[in-house]
């Protein structure tokens, strides 16, 4: 199967999309046509595990890729995870929690980004590439541990972070500033997630870079969700949630469902829209935001504009402007229409905005809604669904339940059931969580850690308490404009 980019111009094989990252133009590769998935194929979900099931759908979206060597990398990467890798918790009746949080690094970013590896690795030797490959990434804060993580002394591959020096939680920063491993570096950067995010790509277009980088025989790659090799494998989930409804009697074969996703970068989100167009019985697709609601007004009005006031919240990996993402929805609602979705980008980059038309609001308005939550609706739903249930939430899930439970207040008869995307696991996010329970607060993340599990009896994952003792590895800042020499001297 091929994919093909969303400004045109350019078609390649999954392996080089993977490899790639970014197509030439600066278009996001896209599978040039869905596989489909049919009922009989999701029933068969049921009796399988996660790694099964997982490797089921990439084999469908990456026929270049060997069947069983695809099976057995999911088998080790899953193996990571503390049981199950994709859990479904039912909260209350036709509400469910899918826990993508059990990875080694507590965040739903290891739900890929412990099989990207593989699927670079064996997109170098199908493409017959030799060149040492360089990931460059700009984080919000999971993203860059996950892929620290993931890559960590990988032979041929050198990883380089960059996150918004006031931009990710304490825990977030302990995690990535520590991580261990002699090809990787971290680099705080002046400024936002956008300012990280726009840096990089412009390292990606920038075609004297490109010749600097070819003479050293170094690739530019990435492990954000703009590479589809990071979004490929977050489209099981969603599937394995399904089946889990399926073989526990919640639904009926082909019943329709809900999902209610936190999304910054528009990644996580788009994989459920994707596997709804590979034949998975989903309804309807709520896109929750934190203050920063560029995409709650967007799917409101059909106006992208990011001339607005910047937040920090406390869900900071929602702390987004610009959503990388939401380019390959605009593809696929504007017709496919590579010219007009390469004429919005433009837009956006010169003008801050852009604006779809009507019949694509419209046709949005069918699959999805939007919805928000500041951080004190945020604490509210946190409390409540924990005096309620006991269960205990990470924020930006949080901003999720909000818009949930919003959706049914608005429409009290909805029975469709409903699967809300959880995220992050609680203790990466200590002290506003505590705070939200609780009403308490307090400055050190490792006291915060002790009380909230005095408050929750939840367990405390051990990859993170381990933190409190280690050196930072990485404590240097840049400004944006700075980047690339600091790629030059990474690579020596």
């Amino acid at each position: 199967m091929n994919f093909i980019s969303t400004r045109g111009g350019e078609k390649v094989t999954g392996a080089q999309a993977i490899v790639k990252g970014l197509a030439d133009n600066g278009g996001l590769f896209v599978p040039e046509k869905f596989p489909a998935v049919s009922l009989e194929e999701i029933e068969n979900m049921c009796g399988q595990s996660y790694p099964e099931r997982a490797a089921a759908v990439l084999t469908k979206l990456l026929d270049d890729y060997d069947k069983n060597e695809l099976l057995s990398a999911c088998e080790q990467a899953y193996s990571r995870f503390e049981g199950d890798p994709a859990p479904l918790v039912k909260l209350d009746d036709g509400v469910y929690m899918l826990e993508l949080f059990h990875g080694p690094t507590c965040a739903f970013k290891d739900m890929a980004l412990t099989i990207l590896p593989y699927l670079l690795r064996k997109g170098c030797d199908l493409c017959g590439i030799k060149d040492e490959i360089l990931i460059l990434t700009a984080t919000s804060g999971d993203t860059g541990k996950a892929a620290l993580e993931g890559f960590k002394d990988a032979k041929g591959v050198k990883v380089c972070v960059f996150y918004p020096n006031e931009g990710v939680s304490g825990m977030q920063k302990l995690q990535m500033t520590t991580q261990e491993g002699e090809n990787l570096n971290v680099v705080a950067v002046k400024g936002n997630f956008d300012d990280c995010q726009t840096a990089v790509k412009e390292i990606f277009s920038n075609a004297e870079y490109a010749k600097i980088l070819a003479k050293k025989k170094v690739r530019l790659s990435s492990a954000n969700s703009i590479n589809f090799g990071r979004l490929a494998p977050q489209i099981a989930y969603y599937f394995s949630a399904y089946a889990d409804l399926l073989s526990s009697n919640q639904i009926t074969l082909g019943e329709q469902i809900d999902f209610t996703v936190p999304t910054g970068n528009f990644g996580n989100i788009l994989a459920g829209y994707y596997a709804k167009l590979m034949g998975l019985p989903v309804r309807r697709l709520h896109c929750a935001s934190n203050s920063n609601k560029v995409l709650t007004d967007f799917f409101t009005t059909g106006t992208y504009d990011i001339n607005r006031e910047f937040y920090r919240t406390t869900s900071p990996s929602m702390d987004i402007l610009i959503s990388s993402n939401l380019e390959r929805l605009l593809f696929e609602i504007s017709g496919r229409d590579s010219k007009l979705t390469a004429q919005r980008m433009a837009d956006l980059k010169a003008d801050g905005k852009y604006t779809v038309t009507d019949a694509e609001k419209d046709k949005l308005a069918e699959i999805f809604d939007a919805g928000c939550a500041d951080d004190d609706e945020c604490v509210e739903a946190m409390y409540d669904v924990f005096i309620d249930t006991g269960y205990t939430m990470d924020t930006h899930t949080g901003c999720a339940m909000k818009v949930a439970v919003d959706w049914f207040e608005k429409n009290k008869k909805d029975e469709t059931k409903m699967v809300i995307v959880s995220t992050a696991n609680p203790y990466k996010f200590p002290q506003d969580v505590l705070y939200a329970i609780t009403g308490n607060d307090a400055k050190d993340s490792f006291k915060c850690i002790k009380r909230l599990h005095a408050a929750t009896a939840m367990a405390v994952p051990k990859q993170l308490l381990s933190l409190r003792d280690k050196p930072a590895r990485f404590t240097k800042t840049l400004s944006p404009d700075k980047l690339f020499d600091e790629v030059l001297n990474f690579i020596g």
